[in-house]
């Protein structure tokens, strides 16, 4: 006899997203984004990022954590000796300050999976912020990118 379990009281639902639900749009040139997850309260973004050969982001310091894990392509921090491949994973403590770099001669797209929590402070040349990336520009920037493109309004998780 085959029975329905029973319900499970204050159990949330899970939520799913598939690839196509998420568009890819550009964040800055040579890099595109596809944000997963957002947590304007608890300042945490997940973001799936795809970069040329050759890109390098502005140098930046995080005021939380960042999980990295790359799933495609090499990449490596200026600052550091480590290159990040296929299956690498980087834990990034809070604080920490460093400048992200494809190698140019890379073949093909490099893909990379992040959470942050807190936020990117981009700095000049001098060490001042020039902007701040946080949960909530980020999702500004995802759903501003989605507009432009003439794309739907994603159902980003959290949003």
């Amino acid at each position: 006899m085959n029975q329905e379990p029973a319900a499970v009281p204050d159990v949330l639902d899970s939520h799913h997203r598939g690839a196509e639900e998420m568009p890819f749009v550009p964040f800055v040139e040579g890099v595109t984004f596809q944000l997963l997850s957002v947590d304007i309260g608890g300042g945490h973004w997940v973001v799936r990022a795809r970069f040329e050969p050759g890109v390098t982001i502005q140098r930046h310091k995080h005021t939380g954590e960042v999980h990295a894990f790359t799933t495609a392509g090499a990449w490596k921090y200026l600052e550091y000796p480590e290159v990040n491949t296929a299956g690498s994973y980087l834990y990034e403590p809070a604080g920490s300050v460093h400048t992200l770099h494809v190698p140019e001669e890379n073949e093909g797209i490099t893909e990379v999976w992040f959470t942050a929590t807190g936020a990117n402070l981009n700095l000049d040349d001098d060490g001042n912020v020039e902007s701040v990336l946080d949960a909530q520009s980020v999702l500004e920037l995802y759903l501003a990118q989605c507009d432009e493109a003439g794309l739907p309004r994603p159902d980003v998780i959290g949003s």
